[in-house]
């Protein structure tokens, strides 16, 4: 028997706009059908008790990637901002996700958000990411085709990354450095921990072995799941969700973010959009120090850092409700502030 996650949502209609928590009801774990429980039965009822519009659909990118997206619409007022979302390594946008997007949602913003390749729904083998670069062309694309959208134009539009999906916002914000107003970075992947990676000589041996069996699920790491997600009773609802991966790392994923977060990492200073990164203290699977150093070193002139003490990897889901409404605020504040 856990909590049941779900929360009612009241909003005030100013800045203070803040999240009211109900009393938890317990359920049977054992038949989960959803990431808010067993009822409503349905996606649809769900989105209406929360007073949000929603769909999803499929993306075919112009490399003929089949991606499979979703968007959440405020239905009360016209959309303040667009959100352009990325999930992070081994993660999907219709699970534990979509508490932040439904937020975002309901504070006036319309999301919309892709299962990179090889995630969730979309194509491609489960976890294998050969070329990130080509990840992010498939995020630029999707993102300008709403962006073109008329009911759109003329929107704020920020990018919003969690782990591997901030690195990936980053390296969009690098292909066109004027395309969005604003960053939202979660516990950005700009360098992968050094508690999670492989110790010597173990990846010295898996890039020979990767040269030859790139797929190959063999990466001894611990389970993310576990060192992200601080609440005992959210890591049963989060590992529940029927797209995680729940296999090792696979050989060329692994060297291909290894990769990125060297070229990540070496530049930090061209980095000129506004963004706000957000973080935990005790994170073991991004490093906070880099995002400290992503902070210092950025060229912005609009640049905000929050480094939430003894908070873990899983900022927005694996926290205490508590600690989540503080970040969520901070978020919402900061949006608020650019959507004036």
């Amino acid at each position: 028997m856990v909590p049941d996650p779900v929360f009612t949502l009241v909003f005030p209609r100013n800045s203070q706009r803040r999240a009211l928590f109900r009393s938890p009801k317990m359920v049977d774990t054992s038949n989960y059908l959803h990431f808010w429980g067993n009822s409503p039965e349905s996606e649809e009822e769900y989105y209406k008790s929360q007073n949000i519009k929603a769909s999803k659909s499929f993306y075919v990118s112009p490399r003929g990637v089949s991606l499979f997206t979703r968007s959440w619409l405020p239905i009360s007022s016209p959309p303040r901002g667009l959100i352009c979302i990325v999930h992070g390594y081994g993660n999907d946008i219709s699970w534990t996700l979509q508490y932040t997007t439904i937020f975002l949602a309901q504070m006036g913003f319309a999301c919309f958000a892709l299962d990179i390749e090889g995630h969730g729904q979309s194509q491609g083998l489960k976890a294998f990411v050969p070329n990130v670069d080509l990840v992010v062309d498939d995020c630029f694309s999707f993102f300008n085709s709403i962006k073109k959208k008329s009911e759109f134009q003329g929107l704020p539009s920020f990018l919003y990354g969690e782990s591997m999906g901030g690195a990936i916002c980053l390296l969009v914000h690098f292909k066109d450095p004027k395309g969005f107003n604003g960053a939202i970075l979660v516990a950005p992947m700009c360098k992968i921990s050094d508690d999670v990676k492989p110790k010597w000589p173990v990846p010295e041996i898996l890039t020979f072995v990767a040269k030859f069996m790139p797929t190959l699920a063999i990466v001894p790491t611990a389970d993310l799941l576990d060192k992200s997600i601080k609440v005992e009773k959210k890591k049963i609802i989060g590992g529940m969700n029927p797209m995680r991966y729940r296999g090792k790392p696979r050989l060329g994923t692994v060297l291909e973010l290894l990769r990125v977060t060297d070229y990540l990492s070496a530049k930090l200073s061209e980095v000129s959009l506004p963004f706000i990164i957000l973080h935990g203290s005790a994170d073991v699977v991004t490093d906070p120090e880099v995002s400290r150093a992503l902070y210092e070193e950025a060229k912005s002139e609009d640049k905000n850092l929050k480094i939430y003490d003894g908070m873990m990897h899983s900022l927005m889901y694996g926290e205490t409700d508590e600690n989540i409404e503080i970040i969520r605020q901070d978020i919402v504040s900061w949006l608020n502030e650019r959507c004036s």
